[in-house]
């Protein structure tokens, strides 16, 4: 049963970041679905950290759905951006992963505490960035799929470290596609 709700879990995160891509809202109804999904797959694997990233998954599905609904600030689209204050994302990533990972490391069982607690905090960072349409949030996910796809095949989930490799992939695909699209839009604008 386990692996079912992987490969199904699998399959609506493809779904997901391939309508992300292609900045189509059907991507936030997609990846509630996966989220759910792997609540359990984490939990079941003891990657708490990660299991709690995707109960919070759940919300910023919400969010990232009435965000790209609704736009920004006297627009009716949301526009890409570009990143500001880059220090402190990178900043916030590290001492959040530490201070995560210290705690599950010294209060709960959980497999690859600090591995598993970057995982978490940069992917919130990405996730972040990716609702409010900022371009650099790939780069983001491009990291986080990297350390994944190592942690995941360690616990042996494979269809979810096949999963992170193809979204390595979209990923990098993801940023060439948001980084002509905003080039258009600022050309545009001009």
């Amino acid at each position: 049963m386990d692996k079912f709700i992987e490969i199904f879990g699998a399959i609506f995160g493809f779904l997901a970041v391939y309508f992300t891509i292609r900045q189509n809202i059907w991507c936030w109804f997609f990846g509630l679905i996966q989220v759910m999904l792997y609540c359990f797959v984490f939990y079941t694997s003891k990657l708490y950290s990660d299991m709690i990233l995707h109960i919070i998954y759940i919300f910023l599905q919400v969010f990232g759905w009435y965000s790209w609904k609704y736009g920004g600030a006297n627009q009716s689209t949301l526009q890409i951006t570009l990143l500001t204050r880059k220090i402190f994302w990178i900043g916030l990533t590290v001492v959040g992963s530490i201070l995560v990972g210290y705690f599950m490391d010294t209060r709960t069982d959980a497999a690859c505490p600090y591995i598993d607690a970057f995982i978490m905090v940069a992917s919130l960072v990405a996730q972040y960035l990716m609702i409010i349409k900022v371009l650099e949030s790939w780069f983001f996910w491009i990291i986080v799929d990297v350390v994944a796809i190592g942690i995941y095949s360690y616990k042996e989930l494979y269809f979810t470290s096949v999963l992170y490799v193809l979204f390595l992939i979209m990923a990098i695909v993801g940023y060439l596609e948001w980084k002509k699209a905003y080039n258009q839009e600022f050309i545009y604008e001009r």
